[in-house]
């Protein structure tokens, strides 16, 4: 009835002992409570196998602190930093991309009418452990109690909020605005000042998201550098994903490109993961510009040819960022790009991507290293069945005659067919087994009906990701 044997979740651990009634050759589960694989180990170390996604330098930009600390939001915890703020020491230009939920948190509605008046800001704060949605009247005189604090602290007129966690639930207010003094107080520019602000931001992330890099212009020979950070890990599915994000940089900006930079660059990155097809109340991404390093102004031009090269930087770079989250889902352990080629329209092809991306049986099967295509095959064939009221689409890019499915190995090894022109092939099970073991994949759809094409970026879904949200609030 059960293909394995049901494994035990935050009950155990694999030990070995030496005594005189157990041989030293022999495995024991020693019972541990509370410790979980999926989760960072006590004391806020990260997980062995994530330590490489996390920087031990960085190139960050001029004219930005940064820094977090511990204030409580959540009563049981006295040691991770749970209160980010981001300060331009001189007022910046911002842009954001926020969630088409409609029941958007607190700081949502702040932020979006703050960017609204203006699109000049001096600071970004960010709270963790409780996400101030769904809490009313109360939740949005808190959103601006915590903009108007750091405004005081910060002499600017105008701060981005962002919060994350439980929803529901209201702020514990007066914690949040008695660390904001602290928190401003010990900013910096450093890697660790970075790298605690990407801290300060996690909920079930087992690790800080962080990446920086400097950068050219075509216009002139001047380094600037763009840094940023972000966090999720679960309830991620565009429009956008529960992940918040601040990207900024010294490169200077025309304050009406960086709405059209940022979206352009989100519909590549942010809103091209899933890990579980929820979209959250809380999902914001900002861009930040100060023009610190100096140089001539990217303008709001999609011809120049800085607007172009920077356009560029930006989609890579948050794409780097996007793939972080994806590398962190809840319980997941397979990276998984969906690339789907040769169809008739990019629309037609993101929600193809998008649906196989998010497929249960689809993830479940990764999970089980099972090359179970036919899944594959059913998520693309349902995925542009027309919704009661619409119509159908003028150029299909579906024809099961001219489908192709493909596991692509990571490893550089050649690419394994599984459906050619809608013939199955004969699968080798054993060189499926081996690309399955990889960490990374990638499933491979040529639909031979256009030029169009788009990629995703998922993981598997396993028993973890069940008892995580299980007991994600107690």
């Amino acid at each position: 009835m059960f293909p394995r044997a049901a494994p035990v979740f935050g009950l155990a651990k694999r030990a070995t002992a030496s005594s005189s009634s157990t041989p030293a050759s022999v495995s024991v589960l020693v019972s541990v409570a509370n410790t979980r694989s999926y989760s960072a180990p006590v004391g806020n170390a990260i997980p062995p196998a994530k330590k490489k996604y996390v920087p031990t330098r960085g190139s960050y930009p001029q004219g930005f602190r940064v820094g977090g600390v511990v204030v409580g939001v959540k009563p049981n915890n006295t040691t991770k930093p749970d209160l980010a703020m981001i300060v331009s020491d001189v007022p910046c230009t911002a842009a954001a991309v926020f969630t088409k939920n409609k029941f958007q948190a607190a700081p949502v509605t702040f932020s979006r009418d703050l960017l609204k008046k203006s699109p000049q800001v001096q600071a970004v704060l960010i709270n963790s452990g409780c996400a101030n949605a769904v809490t009313g009247k109360g939740g949005l005189e808190d959103a601006a109690a915590m903009a108007a604090a750091a405004d005081s602290a910060t002499g600017g007129s105008g701060t981005i909020v962002m919060s994350t966690g439980v929803i529901g639930q209201r702020l514990p207010i007066q914690k949040i605005l008695d660390g904001v003094p602290r928190v401003y107080a010990g900013l910096g520019s450093s890697h660790d000042h970075w790298l605690a602000t990407a801290k300060a931001i996690c909920t079930t992330d087992t690790f800080p998201k962080l990446i920086s890099k400097t950068f050219t212009l075509p216009s002139s020979t001047t380094e600037y550098a763009i840094a940023g950070t972000t966090k999720g890990a679960g309830m991620i599915h565009p429009n956008m994903a529960t992940l918040l994000g601040v990207v900024a940089t010294d490169a200077p900006l025309a304050p009406a490109a960086l709405a059209p930079l940022l979206k352009h660059a989100v519909d590549r990155s942010f809103n091209s993961i899933t890990i579980d097809g929820d979209t959250s109340t809380n999902d914001t991404v900002a861009l930040l510009a100060n023009g610190v390093a100096g140089g001539k102004t990217v303008p709001n031009d999609a011809a120049s040819p800085d607007y172009i090269a920077f356009q560029e930087v930006l989609t890579d770079f948050a794409a780097e960022l996007a793939k972080l989250v994806v590398r962190d889902g809840e319980g997941a352990t397979k990276f998984v790009t969906i690339r789907v080629t040769e169809a008739a329209s990019e629309l037609d092809a993101r929600r193809i991507a998008s649906t196989i991306a998010k497929s249960p049986l689809v993830k479940t099967a990764l999970y089980g290293k099972d090359a179970n295509w036919g899944r594959i095959l059913c998520a693309t064939g349902y995925s542009l069945i027309s919704e009661p009221g619409e119509a159908e689409a003028a150029t299909p890019s579906i024809e099961p005659t001219t489908t192709n499915v493909s596991f692509v190995p990571t490893d550089g090894t050649a690419e394994l067919k599984l459906l050619v022109n809608g013939e199955p092939e004969a699968v080798d099970e054993k060189r499926a087994a081996e690309i399955l073991e990889l960490e990374d994949l990638e499933i491979l759809v040529r639909l031979g009906t256009g030029q169009a094409e788009a990629t995703y970026w998922t993981c598997d879904f396993s028993h973890e990701y069940v008892t995580i949200n299980g007991d994600y609030r107690t």
